[in-house]
């Protein structure tokens, strides 16, 4: 149960970390103030007519971390909202918020990053807009996206017995912009992955009503992700924690931090739930770093359970917070 907002209560960090505090935010404030068929619908992206539409804002600091910045980021992680919805991304906008005192050179190097990312992704940015604050009124950059796509699939509905999929290793993206930061100063070669997912979801479409459900694990990371299926499909999430695919420098870090890598964004992952007769298929088409990490049951609606290394269990659940803020 989500507690309702509070007379005088202000906004915190925690309202951006995809947890709890983020969730209570858009029940109780936007999706009731601005609620309409579409907008209840709560996912990644709206869908109408054929189309899908959607709309993010990227933050993170640094502007520059290993394996991208924030103009890739933010072209990929729009692309990739409209293709975990089962759409095949058309266009793309772009608005930009610039600090007075913003380096051209960097902006200039942002935005050809954001061109080379929407080359690569055969999605073309086609409109935006630019606006200047004055010096001390914004964190130097930040970069809002919007995106069209034409719907190609219809998922089934999730059931018990169906298969937990990720398209590879969790919490990188994070943790590179982490270690970016210099909050943790380790010796690694550790990246964010943050990729355009559209070409891997076009194939996972081709399975037709086998497929359920898609979703980018970005804020909360995995285990945000999931509460979120089991919330809306009624269903216990169980996970294999010896399936799950963590690179041994995430572990490393998250072990050194005390930070759960489930709840670490990834910008460049997918997370699907197919039939038991599709996995197979479906771990082939997500390719060599793919797993199957997990199984709806119906034992214990609405939460996602976590089967340890030791034999035990434990329930794993939303954040309130977020561990690591502006990552994205």
């Amino acid at each position: 149960m989500v507690a309702t907002l509070r007379s005088g209560e202000v906004v915190t960090l925690a309202h951006g970390s995809g947890g709890k505090a983020t969730r209570k935010l858009v029940e109780e404030l936007f999706a009731r103030e601005l609620s309409n068929p579409l907008l209840d619908e709560l996912g990644d992206a709206a869908v109408a007519d054929g189309l899908a539409f959607t709309t993010d804002a990227f933050v993170v600091k640094p502007l520059f971390f290993p394996g991208g910045d924030i103009g890739e980021l933010a072209v990929n992680g729009t692309v990739n909202d409209l293709a975990v919805a089962g759409a095949e991304p058309l266009w793309l906008s772009a608005a930009f918020v610039i600090e007075e005192g913003f380096p051209l050179e960097d902006l200039r190097l942002i935005v050809q990053s954001m061109a080379r990312a929407a080359e690569h992704a055969g999605v073309p940015v086609v409109a935006g807009d630019t606006k200047v604050v004055e010096h001390g009124s914004a964190d130097g950059l930040f970069v809002t996206t919007a995106g069209v796509g034409r719907m190609r699939a219809t998922f089934g509905r999730p059931q018990a017995g169906d298969r937990v999929l990720v398209s590879g290793t969790i919490g990188d993206h994070g943790f590179a912009v982490l270690v970016a930061r210099g909050d943790l100063r380790l010796e690694t070669a550790l990246e964010s992955d943050t990729a355009p997912l559209h070409w891997l979801t076009a194939s996972l479409c081709e399975l037709g009503t086998q497929l359920r459900w898609m979703r980018d694990p970005t804020r909360g990371g995995l285990a945000t992700t999931l509460n979120e299926l089991a919330s809306s499909a009624g269903l216990t999430v169980r996970l294999d924690e010896a399936a799950l695919p963590i690179r041994p420098e995430v572990a490393g870090a998250a072990e050194i931090l005390g930070i759960d890598p489930l709840y670490v964004a990834n910008e460049g992952k997918l997370v699907a739930v197919v039939a038991p007769e599709a996995a197979n298929e479906a771990l082939a088409r997500l390719g060599p770093d793919a797993a199957i990490v997990g199984t709806l049951t119906d034992d214990s609606p609405s939460l996602v359970l976590l089967d340890t290394a030791l034999g035990g269990s434990r329930i794993v659940d939303m954040l309130v917070g977020d561990p690591l803020p502006r990552i994205c």
